[in-house]
Parts: C-alpha cells; sequence; structure tokens
C-alpha cells in the first residue's frame, strides 16, 4: 500500500449524489438511549409539558425533545457550554442521528438553546429529570438502599473583575484607587495602579465584602487548580449498585458538605416518590468532608425523614473515608 498524501486545497463539489453522502453505524450508547426514549414517549411527554410556554401561530420552534437531547449529550460529552454542545452536535454524525437531522438538515445554534433555556423554568427541568429517572425504574436500575454524594466546584459564567464592594458598590479598580490615595501614592494611569496592587497586602477578598456585579449568587472560592473564581457547588446523589444519578443539586460555592448533605439526600428521596419507586434511602457514602456533629443530630431529631438513628464511621479507604447510615 502506497503512502497517502493529504491535499492542501481542492474544489468543492457543486452537486453531490445522496449515495456518495457519508453514513454513520451510529453510536451504541445514543441508539440505545434513543429506544428507550422512544418506547417511553418521552418526546410526547417533553412537548405537552412545554406547549404552556409557547405562543401558538409562528414558526415553529425546536422540538422539546431535541433540546433535551442536546442537554443530556453535554452532560454525557462533558461540554459546559451552550456553544460547545451545539458544535459537537453538528460535527458529529452520530449525534446528529441521535437528533433525528439529516445531513442535509442545520442542527439548532447554541443562541436557541439559550433562548429555550431561558423561556422554561426550573420547574419544567425537575419534570423532566424525574421522568426520566421513571424511565430508569421501568429498566430496574432504581435500588436506592445505598447512595453516594459527591461534591466540586464549578466556574460561574462571571469574571473576578466584575466584582463590587456591598457597601459601596465600587469595583476593584476604584477600591484599589482609594486605597492609593489614603496611602499617599500618586496613581497617573494603570500600570501604576496595577503596580500599586501587587505590591500592597492584603489583598485577599471574601464573600462577606465582596459580590459579582453580574451574578450576585456565585461565591468567590479558591478552585482545585489553585486559582480563585467565582463558582457554584454542584452535589450529585448516586445509586451506588446501579450507577443512577438520583439527584444533581446546585448550592453556593461556599456552602460546606455537611450542611449540604441531607438536603441531597431528601431531594434524591423526593425524586424517587416523583419516579413511583418504592426504594427507600438507607445508608449514605460520602468523604470525610461530610462528617460533621450537627449534621448527625439533626438527622436524628427529623423523625419524619428518617426516623432513625444517624450513624457516621469514618473508614480508611483512600477514596471513600465516611459512610453515613440513615436505617
Amino acid at each position: 500500500m502506497a503512502l497517502g498524501e493529504r491535499r492542501s486545497e481542492r474544489q468543492q463539489e457543486l452537486w453531490v449524489a445522496t449515495a456518495k453522502l457519508p453514513a454513520s453505524i451510529g453510536h451504541v450508547f445514543y441508539d440505545a438511549l434513543n429506544r428507550v426514549l422512544r418506547d417511553g414517549e418521552f418526546d410526547n411527554f417533553a412537548e405537552s409539558l412545554c406547549e404552556p410556554f409557547y405562543k401558538e401561530g409562528g414558526r415553529p420552534g425546536i422540538p422539546p425533545g431535541v433540546y433535551f437531547r442536546m442537554i443530556f449529550v453535554g452532560y454525557f460529552e462533558g461540554i459546559d457550554s451552550q456553544r460547545g454542545i451545539a458544535w459537537r452536535c453538528r460535527d458529529s454524525l452520530s449525534l446528529r442521528k441521535f437528533l433525528g437531522y439529516e445531513l442535509h438538515e442545520n442542527t439548532p445554534e447554541h443562541s436557541s438553546l439559550t433562548r429555550i433555556r431561558q423561556r422554561l423554568p426550573l420547574e419544567a427541568f425537575e419534570q423532566v429529570f424525574a421522568f426520566v429517572l421513571s424511565l430508569v425504574e421501568k429498566h430496574g436500575l432504581l435500588k436506592g438502599k445505598t447512595v453516594g454524594v459527591d461534591s466540586t466546584l464549578l466556574e460561574a459564567n462571571a469574571a473576578m473583575k466584575s466584582i463590587v464592594r456591598k457597601d459601596t458598590g465600587e469595583d476593584w479598580e476604584a477600591f484599589v484607587r482609594q486605597l492609593a490615595e489614603a496611602d499617599g501614592v500618586e496613581i497617573k494611569n494603570d500600570d501604576d495602579l496595577r503596580k500599586f496592587d501587587r505590591k500592597r497586602k492584603g489583598k485577599k477578598v471574601s464573600n462577606q465584602d465582596w459580590q459579582s456585579s453580574s451574578d450576585p449568587d456565585a461565591r468567590i472560592m479558591k478552585m482545585k487548580k489553585g486559582h480563585t473564581h467565582l463558582s457554584y457547588k454542584q452535589e450529585h446523589t448516586v445509586d451506588l449498585e446501579t450507577e443512577a444519578i438520583l439527584s444533581a443539586e446546585i448550592y453556593y460555592g461556599n456552602e460546606s458538605d455537611g450542611n449540604t448533605l441531607l438536603d441531597s439526600v431528601n431531594t434524591a428521596q423526593g425524586n424517587l416518590q416523583q419516579s413511583d419507586s418504592e426504594a427507600v434511602i438507607k445508608e449514605v457514602v460520602g468523604d470525610k468532608g461530610y462528617h460533621k456533629n450537627e449534621t448527625l443530630a439533626k438527622s436524628r431529631a427529623d423523625e419524619s425523614k428518617w426516623r432513625r438513628e444517624l450513624l457516621c464511621d469514618l473508614l480508611h479507604d483512600s477514596h471513600i473515608q465516611g459512610a453515613v447510615a440513615l436505617a
């Protein structure tokens, strides 16, 4: 076999026969997922759920079933932007097949995803989550006895440059200029301001004094890679026997794991009930960051939810260092 050489430039054919177009053999996972969604009549459910949020008449929008499939793609592929999701779906033949688009059809733009997200309330997404869990329940994948809880920090869609003082509303530049004036340092230009800011002490910012002007709910946190960023905390509750996700909650970035543990587990139990599952969460496993005496005391006092004593035992495993039994 001779060595093939890439042609740097070639003229695009004006007409291409459909038989010459590349065909996708599909993706095993997405093909199976489409069968599950089709058998569960997911598209009919999504359309009836979203219909009240659309106007009658006009140009038809993106089908809700397609929109939520694109959200699934973003989650499965680890894509954290709508622009990235739109590009990935347009570029992949197997994802085009998953969404139900032919090669000559344009897949949805990222701006369309934004408009739909802004149109639908949070409750609509929660109902879709519960519906998907009901499909998981039909396939016998909701055991629910032992769950694992873990969290991670997510960067907010806001820059640190957007933070302002809560008391005065001053931005960072105005705040530093005021400090320079108090120290008798003359600031002639931006270079002088940056030099003063680099040399001065006490440059740490706190959530008590600062907030983002564009996203007040974001919190200033040190990320795992070491840099400081505005962030949120994402916390998952997963069925450890089947790895089904029972809840995916978003909290303030500075919320401790011990404070959010029971809220996430309560949400997971509520999602199980909405999916018509008889599973009852009896054990929760988390790392040592979730061990908190106040959480144990709260779970003991809350008989309406758990009714039994909450025990916590630190394990020596390097990955799972804490186990909490709820029943």
